[in-house]
């Protein structure tokens, strides 16, 4: 069973008249009882909050703090009428008190619900099973995550469990009712209620709570024998404190957890001393890289974590709770003024990661776009081993591995909405002489990576995909691929860099032709690491067998990213803004050719190369546009800007035509359709082919058509693009499900705000 999160409504509270049995009124039976109580549970719904405990002073002390309403040091004296009983006491007690339990269970209620609060449910499981015969359909094991070095229920908090996850382990014979009881009981203490099976769960914390108590118990065991530990102590560091706070919990609940949950722990351990290991050899060998990547990469996954306790957005993919819905909410009217720098060629970044990694020396990389996608490619990386640096305000150092240094992950490459990453990838994978999987958010498993898997098999390489040639991507290492000629059916940079990766580990010559020009960033920038890649015409290619040379990358500004606010300033009265340092490519600049086509007063400024790349300022002042016929040689030079060039269309005078644009059917949405839906929305007239899209624009000073919510789709280009149009909308438009924009365009909303828009963000918990 995957984990699944379990966030519906809170219910007000249990049913009325509970009797409410915590066996073991400790720090974790004591803190339940505390948030009950907190919760209103026993205040005028004729409920109770019973214990059972060895020890009458805990009892006592449950009392006189308000947690509980009667105790017992016998069960049998508190049992009468039960309707919920929690189990908290040690793993290795279980067994006992279930057989107790046993016995007694004819005087509880008809419809007693049973639970846990153990950390390795295999072991309670089991002992349930000895106790009752089988698993009792309305026994239903969990484990709350959270705790405290303290003790007794003297040491009780309410506020134990708010916003802390609570993991339930049904099995599917748990009775409906029982299951719907026991989360109700955790959600009222502020709790995140999760599902995972039990094998799974006891996995997950063996590494996440047992290894990490085992570790510091150890540390602090070994120092506290040596004979210098009074002065070791005295002056211990932050670091130490932090790190051995937990060998201060409770010995004998540890001992029972270590014994009870021994395979998972040992599999643990066995990983982490393989792991210290390397470590140990890399320090004994003086290898700066190995230590670095090592520390890079735990460095970053402990950021990854923070983002999870803390909700927020890295790579929000791998959380186990839903996040916000995101909705922008923009005020008509504003102008677009000013001077602006938008973040790094999202393109470029990629590809500056991938060859850095598989070069020979060190990478400098400088402009690297910090957004989700980008930095999904560089942690993948990482986690096959390559030492990276950053990245710090733009900054990257990238210590590369060569061709064949590359190590085999752990699991699943998480490339989060990058398309483009995820095609590159599969092309470098193929050559791999490890087994790889390729994995996406829910979007990118949307889109088809036939286009790709296919002629890569052609090459020899061994791919399985989904149902639908769609991720993930299952890619089988040490197969001898062969070069290629491959016409490309349809006209993709993301397919023609794909094969020419892959032809670097091919034997003989790899052939792309394409159609129409595409992007050639992978081009430029393989001979701009000093491999060759030749070109005639409509076709490149290149030989297999060479190698990469390190050397700096200066990452111009994307012109996809400037699209939008080139965009907002065509159409807004009164607008002058100019866009620093962007990229020029020839085959990216459909968006420049058809605005000036339209009439857009648009000026490149400040020409130059950087790096083989050529940019400029882009200065571009309002003036009225006219609707034109999109020259089909303009549409792969212009594919990912056509959300923003639509609502250009929109503000233009007459009818802008498309044709020949059937990609954009599968972008990260189906943009001609969400385009045409959000347009309709606001009135925008609009005619919707397979192909392509007619739109008719207004053409006017004031507003051109009317405001309203529209549908991204999860699409941040279609976010963005319906955020201008607000510039000239008759009232606000809102945009929902906007959380993606930061994959492609991290400060978008404040660089929106600064040249003029009033835009809002609306976050709403999702149900």
């Amino acid at each position: 069973m995957q984990e699944v999160a379990t966030r519906g409504a809170v219910p007000v509270s249990l049913p009325r008249a509970s009797r409410i049995v915590i066996v073991g009124l400790g720090l974790i039976g004591g803190s339940l009882a505390a948030a009950l109580r907190k919760a209103g549970v026993g205040q005028g719904d004729d409920s109770l909050i019973l214990a059972c405990d060895p020890d009458p002073k805990e009892l006592e002390c449950g009392r006189r703090m308000g947690l509980i309403d009667a105790g017992s040091t016998q069960l049998s004296e508190v049992i009468e009428g039960a309707t919920l009983v929690v189990l908290a006491v040690p793993v290795l007690a279980m067994g006992q008190v279930m057989g107790e339990l046993g016995a007694l269970r004819g005087r509880a209620a008809g419809d007693l619900v049973i639970t846990d609060v153990g950390s390795t449910k295999a072991a309670i499981e089991a002992a349930a099973i000895e106790a009752f015969g089988e698993l009792p359909a309305r026994f239903v094991l969990g484990h709350p995550i959270a705790g405290s070095e303290k003790s007794g229920v003297a040491a009780a908090n309410p506020e134990l469990y708010q916003a802390h996850k609570v993991i339930l382990t049904p099995t599917c014979a748990t009775d409906p009712d029982a299951l719907e009881r026991v989360r109700v009981l955790w959600q009222l203490t502020g709790a995140e209620v999760l599902e995972m099976d039990v094998a799974r769960h006891d996995q997950v914390l063996a590494r996440t709570s047992h290894l990490p108590h085992l570790l510091a118990f150890s540390l602090v065991d070994t120092l506290a024998r040596q004979d210098e530990r009074l002065e070791i102590f005295r002056y211990a560091a932050g670091g130490f404190r932090d790190f051995t706070r937990i060998a201060g919990s409770d010995p004998v609940m540890w001992r029972d957890i270590f014994q009870a949950n021994r395979g998972a722990v040992l599999e643990a351990l066995d990983d982490f001393e393989s792991g210290l290991a390397r470590l140990r050899d890399a320090v004994n060998r003086g290898d700066g890289d190995g230590l670095l990547a090592t520390f890079d990469r735990a460095s970053h996954a402990r950021h990854y974590f923070d983002t999870l306790l803390n909700q927020t957005s890295y790579q929000a993919e791998y959380q186990m709770q839903e996040s916000a819905m995101l909705r922008y909410r923009v005020a008509p009217g504003g102008s677009v003024t000013g001077r602006i720098r938008v973040p790094g060629d999202k393109s470029i970044s990629h590809r500056s990661i991938m060859l850095g990694a598989l070069s020979e020396g060190v990478t400098e990389v400088s402009g690297f776009l910090e957004g989700e996608d980008s930095l999904a490619t560089l942690q993948a990386f990482r986690e096959m081993g390559v030492a990276i640096e950053g990245p710090h305000q733009g900054r990257v150092t990238i210590h590369g591995v060569g061709m064949h240094g590359l190590k085999k992950p752990a699991g699943p490459l998480y490339v989060g909405n990058a398309g483009t990453a995820m095609r590159l990838f599969a092309g470098l994978l193929a050559g791999q002489a490890f087994d790889t999987e390729l994995t996406g958010d829910t979007s990118l498993t949307r889109r088809p990576m036939g286009r790709v898997a296919d002629p890569l098999r052609q090459m020899g390489a061994v791919i399985d995909t989904a149902e639908g040639g769609r991720p993930p991507l299952r890619i089988k290492g040490g197969q001898a691929l062969k070069g290629i000629h491959y016409d490309m059916p349809m006209a993709s940079a993301q397919v023609k860099s794909c094969l020419l990766l892959a032809g670097m580990f091919a034997e003989g010559e790899t052939r792309v032709r394409e159609p129409a020009p595409t992007r050639d960033h992978t081009e430029r920038m393989l001979n701009g690491f000093g491999y060759a890649v030749e070109r005639e015409g409509d076709t490149c290619w290149l030989q297999g067998g060479g190698k990469l040379a390190a050397g700096p990358i200066d990452v111009p500004s994307d012109i996809s990213s400037a699209t939008f606010f080139l965009v907002a300033a065509a159409i807004t009265p009164g607008s002058d803004l100019v866009l620093e340092h962007v990229g020029i490519n020839p085959t990216r600049i459909g968006v420049i050719n058809i605005l000036t086509a339209m009439g857009a007063d648009l000026r490149l400024e400040n020409e130059r190369e950087v790096g083989g790349e050529p940019v400029a300022d882009l200065h571009i002042r309002y003036r009225p546009l006219k609707g034109i016929d999109i020259p089909e040689d303009q549409v792969p030079l212009a594919i990912d800007e056509f959300p923003a060039l639509f609502i250009a269309a929109a503000n233009a005078e007459g009818t802008t035509r498309l044709r020949g644009a059937e990609e954009l059917r599968v972008k990260e949405s189906d943009r001609l359709q969400s385009m045409a839906d959000g347009m309709s929305v606001l009135g925008i007239d609009n005619t919707l082919y397979d192909d392509g899209i007619d739109i008719v624009g207004n053409g006017g000073d004031g507003a051109n058509y009317d405001g309203g919510r529209v549908d991204s789709h999860e699409d941040h280009r279609i976010a963005m693009a319906f955020t201008i149009a607000a510039l000239r909308a008759s009232s606000p438009i809102e945009v929902n499900d906007c959380a993606n924009v930061a994959t492609s365009f991290p400060g978008f909303v404040e660089l929106a705000r600064g040249v003029g828009l009033e835009l809002e963000e609306v976050r709403e918990e999702q149900a």
